[in-house]
């Protein structure tokens, strides 16, 4: 299991240990990494996810019992609600502002009062450091890959070439929208929620402009 996320979700439990959740709904969930980080610390989860790979993976990881949901944000069919939700991996920067602002709303309506709305997306840095490095090479594990970014205002389309040790390769395109912090919380105050915190990256460090990830840590406020 990827390392980050056991320390994500031990950043979880510090920031809402004032009122710790029972169940939560893990938004973007791709293949159950961070729902199976909050099922290990003894939450009902809930996660939901556009793509029926991801949704398979996280079955696989996480068993039949579980409660997973297909479905395209910002539509959100789930039943219930929630003391908390949860976004990471900069799943919500792959909404437009306006997909982005629907889905906050969203899920402001299924948290309970004083309910947590814990996220990442991209930093103030983000697109400056897309604009300086169109172009990244790597290796890893005697894998290569090339990332190679094209922007369009504040959207980035990433284009992912992968070749494996043995030959095997594929490439892949993502884009997604660098929203500006002004937007972001201009979606959290329409949708009734309050900004506790804005912090780098899962830490307590405050942000500079050169962040190039945000955790937003919001609430619902108490009845």
């Amino acid at each position: 299991m990827d390392p980050c996320y056991a320390l994500w979700a031990s950043f979880l439990d510090q920031k809402w240990a004032s009122a710790p959740p029972t169940r939560v709904l893990d938004v973007c969930c791709g293949t159950g990494l961070m729902t199976a980080e909050l099922v290990a610390r003894g939450m009902t989860a809930v996660g939901v996810d556009a793509s029926p790979a991801m949704l398979a993976g996280a079955r696989a990881r996480l068993g039949d019992e579980l409660e997973l949901v297909e479905c395209v944000l910002p539509d959100l069919p789930v039943d219930g609600t929630f003391d908390a939700a949860v976004s990471t991996l900069d799943g919500l920067n792959y909404l437009t502002l306006p997909d982005f602002t629907e889905t906050v709303a969203a899920v402001s309506r299924v948290l309970n009062p004083g309910g947590w709305f814990i996220f990442d997306v991209h930093g103030p840095g983000a697109l400056d450091f897309a604009r300086a490095n169109p172009v990244i090479r790597g290796e890893q594990g005697g894998s290569t890959f090339t990332l190679t970014s094209t922007l369009t205002g504040r959207t980035c389309e990433v284009a992912i070439d992968f070749e494996g040790p043995v030959g095997e390769a594929f490439t892949e395109t993502h884009t997604q929208h660098l929203h500006a912090m002004s937007d972001v919380e201009e979606a959290l105050r329409a949708a009734g929620l309050e900004v506790v915190a804005i912090l780098d990256e899962y830490t307590d460090r405050p942000i500079t402009s050169e962040t190039l990830r945000t955790t937003w840590v919001t609430r619902r406020p108490e009845a």
